[in-house]
């Protein structure tokens, strides 16, 4: 078994104009002085790293890590959230995607998403470059406008969309397997990956890619109602990157998993910080823990009610708190008797 690394912070959410929070050397500063050792850095932003050029420049990419380094911190993975979105987009939601995009594809689906593909491809190399072997990121979705289909689902539908993301994504993947990086989708509802059986059918269409794994977030499963203990049990193998994001259900008379249009604070379902909400990380670390997760346990902040800055500094220690140092020996060692195959023999009545 192996310890968990951590804690690690997604920088995402905290990121701002004012200081700390406006350049990667400031913003890590701040984390390591609430008790992060590690940093995710969002690849989408320019105020922690040059994408391009951690791919194109190893000299630029040490230097990233070396600013991170200088901070008290590593880097934990490198993000392509938002890029990995567009690589697979519905028209129904070109307008609002393009706001991921940078001005010179907007209003062009093509040549965003042939910019989106570069930028995961930029994000194997930059992760190559700097030592990484994992990279978070999003499947896109094709199909979700149908999820809960009115009027039916034509015959094929679904077949004909997944066999198209696995077209789209399955160069990527190789990709990836020539850096030496796994791509860890984060299971997410809005992307065609959003359960394990949607997760299962990409895995047929890419062939059971080696490379195509796992972001473990159970905050997503606790809003679908899935088992997400369970989860781990089927997909351990699978899951490389780990992010701790609570939420919490608490379904009424007037709505459920589907929200009502309302506004995050007023959905049944909603993110919370670390240990605000329903997770059962106890549960969670332990199990990842069993099946040997070698990976960072980072924490990602959405709530609707707690401050960020709370959040983070409270979700240090919580994270801290759950990470549990592996033991060396089994605790009845005490007790042992030394191996003797005679004696086994005799204990079992065969000699």
């Amino acid at each position: 078994m192996t310890t968990i690394q951590g804690p690690g912070i997604f920088l995402a959410q905290f990121l701002g104009d004012a200081p700390p929070f406006n350049d990667l050397r400031s913003i890590c500063t701040w984390a390591e002085s609430l008790g992060f050792k590690g940093a995710q850095i969002p690849t989408w932003d320019a105020r922690c790293i040059d994408l391009k050029k951690a791919a194109e420049s190893k000299t630029y990419a040490e230097e990233i890590k070396g600013i991170v380094n200088e901070c008290g911190l590593e880097v934990t993975e490198l993000s392509t959230h938002l890029q990995g979105q567009l690589v697979a987009v519905h028209p129904a939601y070109d307008d609002l995607f393009d706001a991921f995009a940078p001005d010179a594809v907007k209003k062009n689906p093509k040549a965003r998403q042939e910019w989106a593909v570069q930028q995961l491809k930029y994000g194997a190399k930059a992760s190559q470059n700097m030592g990484l072997n994992a990279h978070p990121t999003f499947s896109g979705s094709l199909l979700w406008h149908t999820f809960h289909p009115w009027p039916q689902r034509p015959a094929g539908l679904v077949e004909e969309g997944f066999k198209e993301l696995g077209r789209r994504w399955t160069p990527i993947l190789n990709y990836f397997d020539e850096c030496g990086v796994d791509v860890c989708y984060e299971i997410h509802p809005g992307e065609d990956l959003f359960d394990g059986v949607t997760y299962e059918m990409f895995l047929e269409e890419v062939n059971n890619h080696p490379r195509a794994c796992l972001l473990y977030d159970p905050s997503h499963f606790v809003l679908q109602q899935l088992d997400y203990i369970e989860y781990i049990d089927f997909y351990h193998e699978r899951i490389k990157a780990f992010h701790v994001k609570d939420a919490e259900f608490h379904s009424t008379g007037k709505q459920g998993t589907f929200g009502g249009y309302q506004s995050w604070l007023k959905r049944a379902g909603r993110y919370r910080s670390p240990g605000d909400g329903q997770v059962d990380f106890k549960r969670v670390f332990s199990k990842l823990t069993e099946y040997d997760f070698k990976g960072w346990a980072v924490m990602e902040w959405e709530c609707c009610l707690k401050h960020p800055e709370d959040g983070a500094r409270e979700g240090a220690i919580f994270i801290q708190k759950n990470i549990i140092r592996v033991t060396e020996k089994a605790f009845d060692d005490f007790a042992g008797v030394k191996t003797d195959e005679a004696f086994n023999r005799k204990v079992l009545g065969l000699s």
